[in-house]
């Protein structure tokens, strides 16, 4: 807006110099010629209009550039607007009449010096009138860029999974900025019911599957040893698994779970949850440190990561403990792309060769390193495998 200020100020003073300038030009060129008609009566009269009150000119006196436009002119008048023979521009005006060139000038240095004042006189209103419009268009710029900036943050937030978030409109109608603000509002709050609307679903059918499916955990115990028993007996443990992931993860969405922190050793529990999934998994302590966090829901982190690592990737599996860092290694095709750049996804394994699952254990691991104020980071390596790297906070969460 300053800029477009500045360009206006600029031509409209140019074409207000230009128009003065020619109206002035045109002033004296047409008084020349009216003194000149004078004098050309005068001398047709045998007047002495040569006399030197007079001011008329003849002969040699004449600049040759004002002789050569009475020679095209051919017998019509003709003028020339002379500024450097003398101080100051003067108009002149010539004819040829009997032989004789008769020629006047008119001095024109009253309409330079009009010109020159108007010049200043519309250097200074311009001028003040920038430095009033100057401060008010840089106000009115940046509470147009701190009203663009808040939906810009609060875009920023919902997409990084603060749903509740809002631009903070406050209703008012008129401008492009409010009508943007009240979509990014608009959209949040859809996607936020949306959230919910499926995490209440995901409960919910947990919840009416848990109580038949106790039912036939109890049955299957019953049935007679045989390698079909034992096939359902196993069919029966994941889906029993699946619906305690699916508990876990509602329990997580809805906020509901808190970290009950003791101060423990990081490499004594790692070590103990690797133990406990029964799979080869290479376990290195570079550096054990006692940190206060959730001894359960660290295990079932680990639990979850290790599992992940053999089921998706491919031996050797290596779990690595420095002070408060825990990193989880396969040798596998690595993650997919889609989940370095969005992260874990519920019932999405990404691709082919990570082959099958529910794509519970990482989102579970995620929600739960969220619970005890730890951050979980997914990368791959570059000689091969996928990389979980766990950072344990220092001191204890806050509480929720």
């Amino acid at each position: 807006m300053v800029l477009t200020s500045c360009a206006v100020a600029v031509t409209v003073g140019a074409l207000v110099h230009r128009a003065t300038e020619q109206r002035q030009l045109s002033e004296g060129r047409s008084s020349a010629l009216y003194e000149l008609e004078t004098v050309i009566e005068e001398y047709r009269r045998g007047e002495d209009v040569f006399r030197p009150d007079r001011g008329v000119l003849a002969g040699e006196e004449i600049p040759p550039e004002l002789l050569s436009r009475v020679e095209r002119a051919r017998g019509a008048s003709a003028t020339w607007y002379d500024t450097e023979r003398r101080h100051g521009p003067w108009m002149w005006a010539g004819q040829s009449v009997g032989g004789q060139v008769l020629a006047v000038e008119i001095e024109l240095s009253a309409d330079q010096r009009n010109l020159a004042a108007l010049d200043r006189t519309i250097i200074k209103v311009s001028a003040a009138t920038l430095g009033v419009i100057t401060p008010l268009s840089l106000v009115l710029t940046e509470l147009l860029s701190r009203r663009l900036r808040r939906v810009a943050r609060t875009a920023r937030r919902i997409a990084d999974g603060e749903l509740d978030a809002r631009t903070g409109s406050g209703g008012r109608k008129g401008d492009e900025v409010t009508e943007i603000a009240g979509a990014v509002d608009s959209m949040a709050q859809s996607l936020q019911q949306r959230l919910i609307d499926e995490q209440r679903f995901t409960a919910d059918v947990a919840h009416e599957l848990r109580t038949p499916l106790m039912g036939l955990v109890t049955s299957t115990e019953l049935l007679a040893e045989g390698p079909a028993t034992e096939l359902v007996r196993d069919r029966v443990r994941v889906l029993r698994g699946l619906v305690e992931d699916l508990l876990e993860i509602s329990r997580l969405d809805a906020g509901a779970e808190a970290a009950d922190e003791r101060i423990v050793p990081v490499g004594n529990v790692v070590e103990e949850s690797v133990t406990r999934t029964g799979l080869p998994t290479r376990t290195v302590i570079v550096h054990d440190q006692r940190v206060p966090t959730d001894p359960r829901r660290l295990d079932r982190i680990i639990t979850n990561l290790v599992l992940n690592a053999h089921r998706h990737g491919r031996e050797p599996v290596e779990v690595r403990v420095d002070g408060t860092s825990v990193t989880v290694r396969d040798h596998g095709p690595g993650f997919p792309e889609s989940l370095l750049a969005n992260g874990p996804q519920r019932f999405r394994t990404g691709v082919a060769e990570r082959g099958h699952g529910h794509g519970l254990g990482l989102t579970i691991a995620l929600g739960q390193a969220r619970v005890i104020g730890a951050t979980l980071h997914f990368s791959n390596a570059e000689d091969g495998g996928a990389i979980a790297a766990l950072r344990l906070p220092d001191q204890a969460p806050p509480a929720h």
